[in-house]
């Protein structure tokens, strides 16, 4: 249930709010969008909401990754060991992953370019989008909620951030990968050991190959958190803004601008 239904007078719409979280149109720079893509191909599309797309081209890096063992091989390479990088990769799967990697991240690069046009559009029509939207299992709306705090929280765990401000999808794919992540790369067995003093067993038990891909996951997870809070605090803005002006501003109002003193 939603506290207003698209009329279908507009062409574009700027947001739309769910119970599964809020999405919405507003500009962002398609260089940053690749270089995510570029980090870890399908984040560069999760940060457009484009999800569906996103998650195939995730969990395709992961699986030809895994088997064409592009992750150990950068582990060799940073240990000086460049022959055994060489020997150590898969060409079968590598093969199939490079045009892959490419497509998402001149994929991502041209949908952000598209999709700041529609939002300049958009912006243009300035037509009513729902800003309230209830559910037998989910409640959410706009309201304004602190960037810091979703920064915070996807420090400790990533996908908490994304669930603090509501981005439920994005927040149930990130959280269900880094359990994944962290039980192949045995990360969590590793820090119980360090705080024991194990030093030499903590480092024996990682595996370097799902370990890797931490990085990016966490780097992901605390941008797209604190960005999104900070673009869900400007459509809350603006919302309100109309609503106040439409339903308690006089229509004789006027704002007499005063000429500059010398």
């Amino acid at each position: 249930m939603d506290n207003y239904t698209n009329d279908n007078t507009a062409r574009r719409y700027t947001a739309h709010v769910t119970t599964l979280g809020t999405t919405q149109l507003h500009l962002r720079n398609p260089y940053i969008i690749a270089w995510w893509s570029a980090a870890f191909p399908g984040f560069g599309h999760l940060l457009l909401s484009k999800y569906l797309r996103g998650f195939v081209l995730f969990i395709w890096e992961v699986i030809v990754n895994l088997n064409a063992n592009v992750n150990l091989s950068m582990v060799y390479s940073f240990q000086g060991e460049i022959d055994m990088a060489k020997d150590i990769l898969d060409t079968r799967w590598l093969l199939a992953y490079i045009p892959v990697y490419l497509f998402g991240i001149w994929d991502s690069y041209r949908t952000t370019v598209d999709m700041n046009k529609v939002y300049l559009l958009a912006e243009r029509e300035e037509h009513r989008f729902n800003s309230f939207g209830l559910g037998a299992l989910e409640i959410n709306y706009l309201d304004k909620r602190n960037p810091v705090m979703a920064f915070i929280w996807s420090l400790f765990v990533p996908g908490l951030g994304q669930l603090y401000i509501h981005r439920i999808l994005t927040a149930f794919f990130v959280i269900t990968w880094f359990v994944i992540f962290s039980y192949f790369s045995h990360s969590l067995e590793a820090v119980s050991l360090l705080f024991l003093g194990e030093l030499q067993e903590a480092t024996t038990v990682l595996k370097p190959q799902w370990l890797l891909f931490f990085p990016s996951l966490y780097g992901f997870a605390i941008f797209d958190s604190y960005m999104n809070t900070v673009e869900n605090n400007k459509l809350y803005e603006k919302e309100q803004r109309k609503f106040l002006k439409e339903n308690f501003q006089a229509s004789t109002f006027k704002v007499n601008k005063g000429q500059k003193k010398e």
